[in-house]
C-alpha cells in the first residue's frame, strides 16, 4: 500500500504540472512570453513552484483506490455446522462400506444404582419392549476407560442386537472417584478375589438384575473392552457360577498384574509366566476373544494367553481346531480359531483382525473407541453366548 500511495502522489503531481503549463501557455497568448525564470523552473521539475504558480494550496491526497472485503456467502447458500460435520463424517474413502450405525431400539434404558458393602455402582439396564413367553438371557457388559454405559451401548450398538433377541443388557458404570480415568481396577490385587471389591459390588449387582428382571439363571454372560475385558476375565474368574460364557474384547486375563507398573508391564508384553492369579474351581467358562493384531494398548498376546487357557480348561490340549480367515466388504480381514471340545462344543473361539487397532471392531462412530470395519464384535458374541448354557448347581458362598 506505501509503494501504490507513493505512485498516486507523484501521479498527482505531474498533471498538476501539465494543468499549470497548459494554463501558462494560454495566458502567453494573451500576456507575453513568460519569465524565464518561470520556465526553468518548470524544466526543473519544482513541485512547489508549479503548484504555487498553477493551483491554490491542496489538502492531503485522498485515497482513489478503495478494496473492498470479499462478499459473504448467503447464509441460505452456507450448510449448517451439523450438515457439514454430517457430510465430512461420512465421506468415505473408495471401497470402504459406510459404518454400522446405531438404531435406538425400542426397549427402556433404566438408570439405576446399587450399593453393598464394598461400594456403589450406577448402571444402566436395558429390557426389550416385547413380552417374553420364557425367561430372558442376560448380557453384562462393561466398558472400557474414559467411557460410561450410554457412550459404550451405542458404540457397540448392544441394545439394539438385544432388542432383536429379547435379551437384558446391564451396564454397570465405574466412577471417575473410583479410578480417575473411569477404568475398572483390574490390576488391584484388592480386585482379583471373590468376596471384596469390584467383582464383589458386580457379582451383587448381577444378583440383583437377575432376581428383579426374572431372567434365566442359565443364560448369563459377561463381555467388556480393554479394561472391562479384564475385570469381565477376573468376573467370570472368581464367580464362575453366575456365567455361562465370557466375552473380552482387546483386555487381558485375570489377574495379569497386582499394581500399576506390572499392569504397563502385561499391558505392552502380556503377563508373565506364573503372574496370572488362580480363578476359582471350575472357573474357566466357555471364551469368545477379540483382539486387534494393530493394537498397541493391549497387546495382542494377551488375547492369546486367554484363549490358551480356555480351550484346554483341564490342562489337555483341545479335541478339534478350525481355523477360517475372512475379509469384511470394503473392511479388516480377520483369522478366526474355534477350539471344540471332546463332547462337540465349541470351548474357545479367538478373532485376530488384521490391520485393527485398540477398538471395539464392527462397532458404531457413535461411540467411542470403536472401528466401523469389522467384524460385527457384539453379534458374534451373542451368537456363541446362545450356543451356551450354564449347568445350574449348588451355589457356593458369597
Amino acid at each position: 500500500m506505501n509503494v501504490l500511495h507513493e505512485f498516486l502522489q507523484r501521479a498527482a503531481r505531474l498533471a498538476a504540472r501539465a494543468l499549470s503549463a497548459a494554463r501558462r501557455g494560454a495566458r502567453s497568448l494573451n500576456d507575453g512570453p513568460v519569465s524565464p525564470s518561470a520556465s526553468a523552473a518548470d524544466a526543473m521539475g519544482s513541485e512547489t513552484t508549479a503548484a504555487s504558480v498553477a493551483e491554490p494550496p491542496r489538502g492531503p491526497l485522498q485515497a482513489v483506490i478503495q478494496f473492498r472485503p470479499r462478499a459473504a456467502v448467503p447464509a441460505c447458500l452456507t450448510p449448517a455446522p451439523s450438515v457439514r460435520s454430517a457430510v465430512e463424517s461420512t465421506a468415505l474413502p473408495l471401497g470402504t462400506v459406510p459404518p454400522r450405525r446405531a438404531t435406538p431400539p425400542r426397549g427402556e434404558f433404566r438408570a439405576g444404582s446399587f450399593a453393598n458393602g464394598e461400594g456403589r455402582r450406577a448402571f444402566r439396564l436395558f429390557v426389550p419392549d416385547a413380552a417374553s413367553p420364557t425367561k430372558r438371557p442376560l448380557l453384562v457388559m462393561l466398558h472400557g476407560c474414559k467411557q460410561n454405559a450410554q457412550d459404550f451401548s451405542r458404540g457397540t450398538r448392544m441394545n439394539e442386537l438385544a432388542q432383536a433377541r429379547g435379551w437384558v443388557v446391564l451396564y454397570p458404570e465405574q466412577p471417575r472417584s473410583a479410578n480417575g480415568m473411569g477404568c475398572w481396577n483390574w490390576f488391584k490385587a484388592g480386585n482379583q478375589q471373590r468376596g471384596r471389591g469390584e467383582p464383589k459390588i458386580l457379582a451383587d449387582l448381577v444378583r440383583h438384575v437377575v432376581a428383579a428382571e426374572d431372567i434365566d439363571l442359565q443364560r448369563v454372560y459377561v463381555a467388556g473392552l480393554s479394561a472391562g475385558g479384564a475385570m469381565a476375565a477376573t468376573l467370570a474368574g472368581t464367580y464362575p457360577e453366575l456365567f455361562a460364557a465370557v466375552g473380552i474384547h482387546s483386555g487381558l486375563p485375570h489377574a495379569a498384574a497386582h499394581d500399576m507398573m506390572s499392569a504397563f508391564q502385561a499391558m505392552r508384553d502380556g503377563p508373565r509366566p506364573g503372574r496370572r492369579g488362580a480363578p476359582e474351581p471350575d472357573a474357566l467358562r466357555p471364551t469368545i476373544v477379540f483382539h486387534g493384531d494393530l493394537d498397541e494398548t493391549v497387546h495382542p498376546v494377551n488375547g492369546e494367553v486367554l484363549i490358551a487357557s480356555a480351550a484346554a480348561p483341564d490342562g489337555a490340549a483341545p479335541s478339534w481346531t478350525r481355523v477360517e480367515r475372512g475379509q469384511e466388504p470394503g473392511g479388516h480381514a480377520w483369522t478366526r480359531t474355534v477350539h471344540t471340545s471332546a463332547d462337540g462344543r465349541i470351548q474357545a473361539e479367538h478373532w485376530l483382525v488384521h490391520g485393527a487397532g485398540h477398538a471395539w471392531c464392527g462397532g458404531s462412530p457413535d461411540g467411542s473407541y470403536t472401528d466401523p470395519g469389522g467384524p460385527d464384535a457384539s453379534a458374534e458374541m451373542l451368537r456363541f453366548f446362545a450356543a451356551h448354557r450354564r449347568q445350574i448347581e449348588a451355589a457356593p458362598a458369597a
